[in-house]
């Protein structure tokens, strides 16, 4: 069986970091350039094959990227083949000459972490002083030269409630959208799991704040990671608006243009949890992952071809075959739509197929609710 390529394509292109972010997936911390990385030439080799595969979009993502001097050439020679380049850090080292670089590197959108809406909120979960107003600099440089940015925040309890204050702080720095992460308990996450994570409960009500957000808001792309729940929610909603003889376009299609930037292209969400399945990770060591918070290894790019992996890994296969979730995500409804979070139940219980820890929704009947 040929299956289909990857809609998204991670690479951790290094370790290092400049920032000590309490919720990294990383367990250990760098500070510089790791030895382990992939070198330029390897590099190449991967984007090579990656592109032999299809036209994902290819994310160039850290620790830092731009901790990578070869990081321009490699945006640039990724873009020369055909691949769409969005590039994720952290803001802080980006001035309007790293600004200028990145967008002549090719690269067609970048997005900025944030992790509250004010410095207080944020210096304290990235782990260094003056990280939140160097982020907003960064942010207004690659904004100068006309590269789309988006805001990518991860939801715990120490943000919860800053939901509008991201929203509005999103649209006040001109972005093309914000994007929800909702907390993994991996790497450096399981040691705040406890402190961090939110309930089942308040995952529903951050998510149907997010439907409900979607309907009024048309000058920003939202979107929920790690929240493959919201699939089902916004099925239900929207069948109940239908009920109701409210007729809308499904929120999360954002087939339309924002700020003047066409979507599909960089929004690859089809479904709940694509790990394995439309997505894949790239560790900055080589190693394949089904997503960048699923370590489980399922090849490595020094010794195997990347569309071998893609296509012949058991691990994928597994992934990608919904009749073998457990518990309660096996006789759900909705299984195939969202699948549960295959990273979070790997965290919480050690198996990836285990049902989503953090689903309040309680299964009664295999029906499907029709849109």
């Amino acid at each position: 069986m040929t299956y289909p390529p990857p809609r998204l394509v991670f690479w951790e292109t290094t370790a290092g970091c400049n920032l000590r972010c309490i919720h990294c997936r990383r367990v250990t911390l760098a500070d510089q350039l790791t030895p382990q990385d992939l070198s330029t030439e390897e590099s190449f080799r991967l984007i090579d094959q990656i592109r032999e595969t299809g036209r994902p979009v290819f994310v160039l993502s850290g620790g830092e990227p731009l901790f990578r001097p070869d990081i321009y050439d490699i945006a640039r020679y990724a873009s020369d083949a055909g691949l769409p380049v969005a590039l994720a850090t952290n803001g802080t080292l980006i001035d309007d000459a790293v600004a200028a670089k990145i967008k002549a590197s090719g690269v067609q959108r970048v997005s900025i972490s944030f992790d509250g809406a004010d410095a207080a909120t944020h210096d304290m979960f990235r782990g260094l002083p003056g990280s939140f107003e160097a982020a907003i600099r960064g942010f207004k440089a690659l904004r100068r030269v006309g590269l789309p940015v988006q805001i990518n925040t991860t939801v715990a309890n120490h943000n919860k409630v800053q939901l509008e204050a991201m929203l509005q702080m999103a649209k006040d720095l001109d972005a093309v959208g914000l994007h929800l992460f909702l907390l993994v308990p991996v790497g450096c996450g399981v040691e705040i799991a406890d402190d961090q994570m939110i309930s089942a409960q308040e995952y529903e009500q951050v998510l149907n704040w997010l439907y409900d957000t979607e309907q009024i808001e048309t000058s920003l792309q939202l979107k929920a990671t790690c929240a493959p729940h919201y699939f089902r929610i916004m099925r239900v909603r929207r069948a109940e608006d239908k009920r109701r003889g409210i007729l809308k376009d499904l929120p999360a299609s954002h087939d339309r243009q924002v700020n003047g930037h066409p979507h599909g292209q960089m929004h690859a969400a089809t479904k709940g949890c694509l790990a394995g399945t439309g997505v894949c990770f790239v560790s900055h060591r080589g190693e394949v992952f089904p997503c960048g918070y699923l370590p489980i290894e399922a090849g490595n790019v020094r010794t195997q071809e990347f569309g071998n992996i893609w296509q012949d890994s058991s691990l994928f296969a597994e992934l990608r075959n919904p009749e073998l979730l457990e518990g309660k995500c096996g006789i759900c409804q909705f299984k195939s739509l969202c699948s549960g979070c295959r990273a979070r139940a790997y965290g919480v219980t050690g198996n990836y197929l285990a049902e989503e820890p953090f689903c309040a929704y309680q299964p009664e009947t295999r029906e499907i609710i029709l849109n």
